[in-house]
């Protein structure tokens, strides 16, 4: 709930007072209730408070136990207080009023290095332990919340936010062009392979699921965390199956929902935003609250380009699951002021570094805008449900039967998907078998599917040896997604830096705007329970989504429930927001092209090959088309180079 920040001298010289006071200057451009700074010889830490729970209004922090000899800074909402006030063995009197960085401290003193293991929640903290003369630093599981910081061998400093650190005389700001090589060569949402690296040479990050010690000028970064090897749950029946998943997830809305503030959530509709409104709703009822949801919804006069099993509006799904569920005060924005391109300064101040998730950039921050005005302290979501609740791809599990040779059970899954999303087995059949052999039915250019435009300039790539790098982590250069379902699910939890981007931005958006963004569906619990689940629970009788599905009968409706048919598509209207300042927009790419500075890291060619096909042709469907891809993200980088000179 704080934007915190600190340093460390490990040479023992004393802190500077001016160094502290212009870190906290350069957090005060997001709103607090409360700063407040702790300074002991070489170590300081510091919080720039917002009260979002009840138990951190008017809390010490940083907090230091003089029993104890423990300093604590801590940006936390901890999510599994009453477990651990057993473990703790906190008194019932204490429990109402301790704050979750006093809990984290407890837990600290306790377990020492390990205490991260026994938090869930969404965290940062850095701990000061004096008796040891060590700092002590720890990120949550999936990176929920941000840390950098920068080392050399006399200095360590931290903070939430990049710029406050570029306040200490010793911390420049200089490109780290390995990171940008790889932020190019990727094309998919994620930056780099590297998950401590950044943006900037000198800054790092304490990746998702790690802790870092600092004794001296010794370092240790720790990974505590690990997933997918989690042991298979065995229960009797569905009903079993469905009963223990709907207790875990109903346990993870409701530990979500403490806050002094209002109670809102993202709602668009589908099974992940709409289970989790559902259970949230059903909870705040019991305490006369009302949950106020928040949907963005085209411009009025979107000309509706999708095919007919996607969806661009979405309202009669959102309207169906407001009028089920009850208890909801529903908002529906289509900020028609904003497009992709009129977003791109804001975020880059707000990020601190380039982006590639343009086409959802304008409704996501209007969202936090509107629900900020609002009084929301908690903003719920269910960004993670399509790997955990919700998963269930019944193609790739049909693929899996095929190619195991259990055609039986294979045809009969066939058969029954088929009728359910009311298309023929001739038609399914042949995806299902590219995906089963992928070796004999892969794709090519010539079947009409090309592999993603190479936007990085090759001399740039090749000073780097980027291509290596990403073929050790197996990453797809080629945007052709060849990779099934099961084997991006399991990089989803295996490797850090998949996930860390939806961490950044939310925790960025939240201190601008004093909310905080939950996902109840990336909740460690449900992540466990999902990952023990059998696959035959996900996907059966030809029903993808299939625990889900069947969990929320009569808390969804049915129409939303249990639609196999059609699935939204968030941000179809982004060229024709463009319309008025396509000009402007194209200008802007001729200043890019002719960029000394941009020829270095991008292939002019490339560029300039998607400005002839689009110049004079923006129709409304190539908003996700690889040549609107390429301009927007040379756009961003010539932005955020060119305020970085």
């Amino acid at each position: 709930m704080s934007a915190i920040a600190g340093i460390y001298h490990t040479n023992n010289d004393p802190i500077s007072q001016d160094n502290v006071t212009n870190m906290l200057e350069c957090l005060s451009k997001y709103p607090a209730n409360d700063t407040q700074a702790w300074k002991k010889e070489n170590v300081a830490l510091v919080s720039h408070t917002q009260w979002i729970t009840p138990e951190s209004i008017g809390e010490e922090l940083p907090y230091y136990d003089y029993e104890k000899q423990l300093a604590i800074t801590a940006d936390a909402i901890i999510d599994n207080r009453e477990e651990l006030f057993s473990k703790l063995q906190i008194k019932d009197i204490h429990r109402t009023r301790i704050t979750d960085s006093e809990l984290i401290l407890l837990a600290y003193y306790k377990w020492e290095e390990e205490a991260p293991k026994f938090l869930i929640g969404d965290f940062t903290f850095v701990i000061w332990d004096e008796r040891k003369q060590k700092l002590f630093a720890a990120r949550d599981f999936s990176g929920n919340r941000t840390l950098y910081f920068f080392k050399d061998d006399k200095r360590f400093a931290f903070c939430t936010a990049i710029t406050p650190l570029f306040s200490l005389p010793y911390i420049k700001k200089s490109l780290n062009e390995a990171w940008l090589a790889e932020f190019l060569a990727i094309p998919i949402n994620f930056e780099s392979t590297d998950s401590s690296s950044t943006v900037y040479k000198d800054i790092k990050q304490i990746p998702p699921a790690h802790s870092i010690t600092i004794e001296g000028s010794k370092i240790k970064l720790r990974r505590y965390c690990t997933l997918l090897n989690e042991e298979k749950l065995s229960l009797r029946s569905n009903a079993e199956y469905e009963e223990a998943f709907l207790d875990v997830f109903q346990t993870a809305v409701t530990s979500r929902l403490r806050t002094r503030l209002k109670v809102g959530a993202h709602l668009s509709g589908g099974l992940d935003s709409g289970s989790v409104v559902s259970l949230a709703s059903r909870t705040l009822s019991k305490e006369n609250k009302k949950l106020h949801t928040f949907s963005y919804i085209p411009i009025n006069n979107f000309k509706d380009w999708s095919p007919k099993s996607r969806v661009a509006d979405e309202r009669p799904f959102i309207k169906s699951t407001v009028n089920h569920v009850g208890n909801i005060e529903d908002n529906y924005f289509d900020f028609e002021d904003k497009s992709p391109f009129s977003e791109i300064d804001e975020w880059l101040d707000i990020l601190e570094m380039p982006y590639k998730f343009y086409e959802n950039s304008f409704w996501l921050k209007g969202i936090y805008e509107q629900a900020s005005k609002q009084g929301i302290g908690i903003l719920l979501n269910g960004q993670r449900g399509n790997w955990t609740v919700s998963w269930g791809p019944a193609l790739d599990y049909q693929a899996k039967l095929l190619r195991r040779g259990n055609i039986g059970k294979f045809l009969r899954e066939l058969h029954l998907y088929s009728r359910n999303i009311g298309v023929k087995r001739s038609r399914v059949f042949p995806v299902v078998a590219k995906k089963a052999f992928p070796n004999l039915n892969r794709l090519t250019s010539s079947e009409g599917v090309v592999p993603y435009p190479i936007l990085i300039n090759q001399d740039f790539a090749k000073k780097f040896n980027v291509y290596s790098k990403l073929e050790e982590h197996d990453v797809d250069t080629t945007g052709l997604l060849n990779r099934s379902a099961y084997e991006i699910r399991k990089t989803q939890f295996e490797h850090p830096y998949y996930w860390s981007i939806n961490g950044t931005y939310t925790t960025k958006l939240s201190l601008h705007h004093s909310l905080w963004d939950r996902d109840p569906t990336n909740d460690l619990r449900v992540v466990r329970f999902c990952l023990s689940v059998p696959e035959t629970q996900f996907v059966q009788n030809g029903q993808d989504r299939s625990l889900i599905r069947r969990a929320t009968g009569g808390l969804l409706p049915d129409n939303v429930r249990l639609n196999q048919r059609t699935r939204g598509l968030q941000g179809a209207d982004g060229i024709q927001r463009m319309t008025a300042d396509w000009n402007l927009f194209m200008s802007e790419m001729e200043l890019v092209i002719k960029s000394d500075f941009i020829s270095e890291y991008l292939d002019i060619s490339v560029i300039k090959s998607a400005m002839e096909r689009l110049k004079d042709n923006a129709l409304p469907e190539f908003v996700f088309h690889d040549d609107f891809r390429i301009l927007m993200r040379s756009l961003i980088i010539y932005r955020f180079i060119k305020k970085l000179a």
